[in-house]
């Protein structure tokens, strides 16, 4: 049976805070080769891992995260109260730098890097681009920038730091003048924006479906043509996966 490549979706984040040194370990030393994780930039313009334009869901206190320089941003805890209550009262944000770090001990695996509009919208592409391969360094060359913000994907292709990825806003947008220009290398698409009787193959491009826990949609996704499959539960869906693979 053939099987989907997985996604450890901001570590394993169901597990871990997401986008924490401990939720990407933990995806890591599971055997993860492909994980994805978020970038915002502080005021300072330094690159953290961050999914939200506001700190409130992530760290229990509201504040947007563009605004706060790189000191406060070391003073914040990634504790997911609404998930996980009082578990995790220690886990720091982690900057973009302690990932490459971390990727640079797992020379197998690869990440997709989402560079945040917010940060975009504040800072501008340019210095966006910068700061964050600046922070990727050597391992750079196993990551692809990937975005929702056109902007950003456009000064990449200019500056030719590899493949690329798009994130759909809706899938209509796949047929944009944009899209078709860019000619990303990866498609990103909200598995609940995917029409049913969409058409994953032929289309010049590898498709990324998520947020995706259950076997049999992964099967089916990967059946229609998604090569990936991302996940906030790596360990559990590779398990299961591999199992009705081996009852194939």
């Amino acid at each position: 049976m053939s099987l989907p490549t997985l996604v450890a979706h901001r570590g394993h984040a169901r597990c871990f805070p997401e986008n924490t040194l401990a939720s990407l370990t933990a995806a890591l030393e599971a055997g993860a080769r492909r994980v994805e994780i978020d970038v915002q930039l502080s005021a300072d313009r330094t690159p953290f891992l961050f999914h939200d334009g506001d700190t409130a869901r992530a760290c229990g206190r509201g504040g947007q995260f563009g605004e706060l320089s790189d000191t406060e941003v070391h003073e914040l805890r990634v504790r997911e109260p609404d998930r996980f209550g009082e578990r995790f009262p220690d886990e720091p944000v982690c900057s973009l730098a302690r990932f490459a770090a971390l990727l640079a001990e797992y020379p197998r695996a690869r990440a997709f890097v989402e560079v945040k509009p917010e940060a975009v919208e504040r800072f501008g592409a340019g210095a966006v681009l910068s700061a964050v391969s600046a922070a990727l360094g050597a391992v750079g060359e196993r990551c692809e920038l990937i975005s929702f913000s056109l902007e950003l994907l456009a000064a990449a292709r200019a500056a030719a730091t590899g493949e690329l990825g798009l994130i759909l806003e809706c899938w209509s947008d796949l047929e944009s003048d944009v899209a078709r220009a860019l000619a990303c290398e990866y498609t990103f698409c909200n598995v609940e924006k995917l029409p049913a009787d969409a058409d994953l193959g032929g289309r010049g491009t590898r498709f990324v479906l998520y947020e995706v826990v259950d076997a049999a949609l992964a099967l089916d996704l990967h059946r229609r043509g998604a090569e990936f499959i991302e996940t906030f539960a790596w360990p559990e869906l590779t398990a299961t996966l591999a199992a009705l693979g081996t009852e194939s």
